[in-house]
Order: C-alpha cells, then sequence, then structure tokens
C-alpha cells in the first residue's frame, strides 16, 4: 500500500506534460529508467474505498495539463503571445473540460488504446481546429473575452460557429461584427439551422424590410435570430395593427431594431398603453413610433415619468407635452439631469422666467436637442456682441424667438445680420428692432428684399419707417402691403407702416372711410372759407388757411 504522499507525488509525475530542466548528471525519477518503474496510474484508484479527494487531485492536475498542451499548441501553431495564449485559455474552462473528456473517450478506440494522454488531448486540439478559429476571430477584431465565450457556447461543436459566420455573410453582416453578433445572440444561436435563420430573414423581408438592410439590422440586434418564428409574428403584428404600413415597418426596424427584438412582449405593451396616455390614438401612436421606434427602448420609471414632472413644473399642460411628444418625440430620450436641466439653468440664467421656459419648449420644441456650448451658448453669445442686443433684451428676445437657437450662424444669422446693416441701419438699432420681433433673422433674404425695395422706391418711405416697425417684413407684399398701398393711394391718405399693416381687412377699410371723410371735410372748409374770405388780403386768408391745416 501506498502512503497518500506517494500517491500524490505518482499523480504529478504520471500527468506532467514534459520533463523538468535538470542539471548534468542528475538522477530524476523523471528519467527513462525510474519513470518506467512508477506503478500504473489505475492502480492509485483500486478497491471499493476510493479516495474522492485523491480522485479530484487527479481531475485538477488533468485540467491543468490539458490547459497547458492547448497553449502550447496556440503558441507554437497559431503564433499567438504567451500572454495572449495565458488569458485566453483562462476564459476557457468549459472548453477545457471538453477536450479532456474527448481525450479520456478516445482512448476506447483501438488507434488510441495505448497512447499517452498528452496524445490524446494534442489530437483532440488539432481535430477541432481551434486554433485557427482563434485566429480568424482575432482577425476579426474580437477581443479574447469574447473568443472564449463563443468558444465555450459551441459546447465543442466548433463547426457550427463557422456554419454560422458563413450564414451571416450571405445576409450581409460586415466581417467585423459577425464575431459580435454571435456573441450577443442567444445561447441556442449556434444550435439553430440555417433554414430556420432562412426563415425569419425572408419573412422580415415580405413585411417591408429590405435584405440589404439585414446585416446592419442583425448587428444591431443579434437577439432576433433566437426569435422563434411564433413569437416574431406576434411581435411584427403589434406594430402593423396600429396601422403601419409594410414601408414604415420596414423604416422602423432599419432605425431601431431593439424595438422589435429586444423588449419583451409585456414590455411593449406596457410601453404604448403609457404613451396612448397623451391622447394618442393607435393611428397616431403608430405613426409616432414609425417615425421615433426609440420610444420603445426608454424607461417610464427612469426617463418618461421623470420628464413629465419637470415638465409640468414649467408649467406646460398636457396638450403641450403632447405636441413636444410628436412633434419632437427625441425630447423624451433625452437625458433629464444631465441635458435638459443644464439648458433650462441656462434660460434661467439669462433671466428667462420659468413660465415663459415653458411657452419657449410648447413653442419650438427642437429647442430641447441642440447642444448647450456648441448651438445655444454660440447664438446668445453671437446675439449679444455682433447683433447689437442688450443685455436687457436678450431674455426677451430668446423667449419671443426660440427658433432662432436652431439657426446657423454663419449661413443665417450673420449673413442677415451683414444685410441689415448694408442698409444703413446702426448696430444698437438693429439690436432694438430684434427685440421688437426676433424673427428679422430668421426670414429669408429673398422674400426681404423686395419688400424692402417697395417700401423705398415705390412708397418712398424713409428708413426710419423701417426702424420703428420692422414687423414691416412679417407681411405679404404680395397679399397684404401692395394691395393696401394701392387703396392708400387711390384714396389720397397716409398711414404709417403699424396702422396700415397690423389690422384686419375691415379695420383697415374703416380707417381709410375715416381718413378720406377728414380730408374731405378739409377740402370743402377750405374751399368754404376761400370764397368767403376772396375779399380779404391776401395775407388774412393764408394765415386762416395754414390755421385750418393745422388744426386737422
Amino acid at each position: 500500500p501506498l502512503s497518500p504522499e506517494e500517491k500524490v507525488k505518482i499523480l504529478e509525475l504520471a500527468l506532467v506534460t514534459k520533463r523538468t530542466p535538470q542539471f548534468p548528471g542528475s538522477i530524476s525519477v523523471q528519467s527513462a529508467g525510474v519513470s518506467s518503474s512508477l506503478p500504473p496510474l489505475n492502480t492509485l484508484f483500486r478497491g471499493d474505498d476510493v479516495d474522492e479527494d485523491m480522485l479530484l487531485r487527479a481531475v485538477e492536475i488533468r485540467r491543468k495539463v490539458t490547459a497547458e498542451i492547448l497553449k502550447e499548441a496556440l503558441v507554437k501553431r497559431g503564433k499567438f503571445g504567451i500572454t495572449y495564449a495565458t488569458n485566453l485559455i483562462k476564459c476557457l474552462p468549459d472548453f477545457i473540460d471538453y477536450v479532456m473528456i474527448e481525450a479520456a473517450a478516445v482512448k476506447r478506440l483501438p488507434e488510441f488504446s495505448d497512447s499517452s494522454f498528452n496524445f490524446r488531448a494534442e489530437t483532440v486540439i488539432e481535430d477541432s481546429d481551434v486554433v485557427r478559429l482563434v485566429r480568424w476571430l482575432k482577425h476579426n477584431a474580437l477581443p479574447y473575452t469574447r473568443i472564449a465565450k463563443l468558444i465555450c457556447k459551441s459546447k465543442g461543436n466548433l463547426e457550427s460557429i463557422r456554419r454560422l459566420a458563413d450564414w451571416l455573410k450571405t445576409v450581409h453582416v460586415k466581417g467585423e461584427f459577425i464575431g459580435t453578433v454571435m456573441t450577443r445572440a442567444g445561447d441556442d444561436i449556434l444550435e439553430r439551422s440555417t433554414e430556420e435563420l432562412d426563415e425569419i430573414v425572408d419573412y422580415l423581408e415580405s413585411k417591408g424590410v429590405r435584405r440589404e438592410w439585414m446585416g446592419y439590422i442583425i448587428s444591431r440586434c443579434a437577439s432576433l435570430l433566437c426569435i422563434s418564428m411564433e413569437e416574431l409574428k406576434t411581435r411584427v403584428s403589434f406594430y402593423l395593427d396600429m396601422g403601419m404600413d409594410y414601408k414604415d415597418f420596414g423604416t422602423m426596424v432599419y432605425d431601431c431594431p431593439k424595438a422589435l427584438g429586444f423588449l419583451t412582449l409585456e414590455a411593449m405593451r406596457e410601453q404604448v398603453n403609457y404613451l396612448k396616455e397623451f391622447d394618442l390614438n393607435d393611428k397616431q401612436l403608430g405613426k409616432l413610433l414609425a417615425f421615433k421606434p426609440d420610444l420603445m427602448c426608454c424607461s417610464i420609471e427612469k426617463q418618461f415619468k421623470p420628464l413629465i414632472k419637470y415638465l409640468y413644473y414649467l408649467g406646460i399642460p398636457k396638450r403641450g407635452m403632447r405636441k413636444i411628444l410628436v412633434v419632437k418625440p427625441i425630447v423624451f430620450c433625452i437625458d433629464l439631469e444631465s441635458n435638459i436641466v443644464k439648458k433650462v439653468q441656462f434660460f434661467q440664467d439669462l433671466g428667462v422666467r420659468a413660465d415663459a421656459i415653458g411657452n419657449m419648449i410648447m413653442k419650438f420644441p427642437p429647442l430641447l436637442t441642440y447642444s448647450l456650448e456648441k448651438k445655444i451658448r454660440r447664438v446668445v453669445i453671437f446675439l449679444l456682441t455682433r447683433a447689437g442686443v442688450s443685455q436687457e433684451n436678450i431674455a426677451k428676445v430668446i423667449a419671443s424667438g426660440p427658433e432662432l437657437i436652431g439657426c446657423s450662424i454663419s449661413e443665417k444669422l450673420d449673413v442677415h445680420m451683414k444685410y441689415y446693416l448694408s442698409l444703413g441701419i446702426r448696430v444698437w438699432q438693429l439690436g432694438e428692432m430684434i427685440a421688437d420681433f426676433p424673427m428679422l433673422l430668421k426670414y429669408n433674404l429673398d422674400v426681404i428684399r423686395p419688400k424692402y425695395i417697395y417700401l423705398r422706391r415705390t412708397m418712398v418711405r424713409p428708413l426710419h419707417d423701417i426702424i420703428e416697425f420692422p414687423r414691416f417684413f412679417s407681411y405679404s407684399l404680395e397679399r397684404r402691403i401692395i394691395p393696401r398701398h394701392k387703396i392708400m393711394v387711390e384714396n389720397r391718405v397716409n398711414f404709417n407702416l403699424h396702422s396700415m399693416l397690423a389690422c384686419t381687412d375691415e379695420q383697415f377699410k374703416s380707417r381709410v372711410e375715416d381718413a378720406v371723410k377728414r380730408r374731405l371735410d378739409f377740402e370743402s372748409r377750405v374751399q368754404e372759407k376761400s370764397l368767403s374770405d376772396s375779399q380779404k388780403p391776401d395775407g388774412a386768408l393764408q394765415s386762416r388757411v395754414f390755421r385750418e391745416v393745422k388744426s386737422l
């Protein structure tokens, strides 16, 4: 009988992968003569009283031997570095156990009955072609952690990885994303046949998803490949029943594949029911999700509800929130604390009241989607430093014309500013005009130029009239300015621009009639007095006419 210490030593000597280097002339138990005299390994586990600790120790030693053999194969045949091979093997415990079990199983075959465990393990590793597979996955920019996860997921059937990779190429998945798709898909992805995968792709294509989009969609949501056909049909019907046509459904899946394959059916229903609380019917909701399917991936508790409470604090009613959701649904996908709150605080620092900020957001929902540093702050600085807007009026300008935030400085605001200055308007006057009418910087110059030319050449008005009433440019030249000017000329009356344009047609007609009546009364009085005073000196007549004109 052997002592436990002797059994452990025999295990270590019998399962070691290679001889330990010795100095010349030394005698080691690993030498050929001594190792051959060791008792057979199976003599350690004879009898009914098998030492379980010794058995576990043997398995652990054999596992380490298998890992060393695999590392040697990666370094020698795969030309990998020792560090890379060591890190990869640490993440491959399941595959190492597979090699160890297979190496033990092939001993039953006649050709391997007399071979050593090391030889059998090397043969299993070589037949699996794992080294070449690791090289290919690493070439496709896959880190060793994902490579190990993919190999372990295959459960030893490495051929399934190659088969799936070849199929992914047929649906236009780029090589750099093939490994990522295989690791991010479900655990049973390698067990699915190509017929099952083709059925999924063909069904989506029949519902409006173009085949050339499949690679992009699968790369972003690999879990679609693991959904059963029954569940996939249920998910597709969930959106089509909202009134989506195939074209809208296809673009929705392309824009946000997770809306179809990431959420559970219960989560999808909960998301839709919450969005319906904004007084949206199925058809309106279908159009909304086709336009912004990312809404399906936003958390109700972490994103929607905190944002709703914050908008309510700013004085935005439910109808205003509905407008924001319909016009710019991406607002509901933006982080509240790190994005929206900072922008609102910036407007408050400018002097805009909280209720005015709510009106700004309702009037121009895209306001919350612009970058604070790259867009909003730069436009405000431009208005203050170059457009002549004073510090006292900047809050009024932003609150009255939040659309200015969305204008390009170089292509819109700066061009308009230079045009108005070229007319002879001074910078401080332009600032006052913008404070009175912020949209002055937003209108198209092709619309403004004809109005200015008509004002100066046809109406023969001074530039000061525009400075006093910049809203002149907001009225239609063909439908309001020209017709009313012709009426004034025909009736020989004259109004300032505000009285001429800032009224309805009935009010303007009434003003013209009153002015014509006053003119006729004046002319009749002048004519009567001129006849009665015809006998008086010319000087007295002229003074009386002057007093009459002055009274009018």
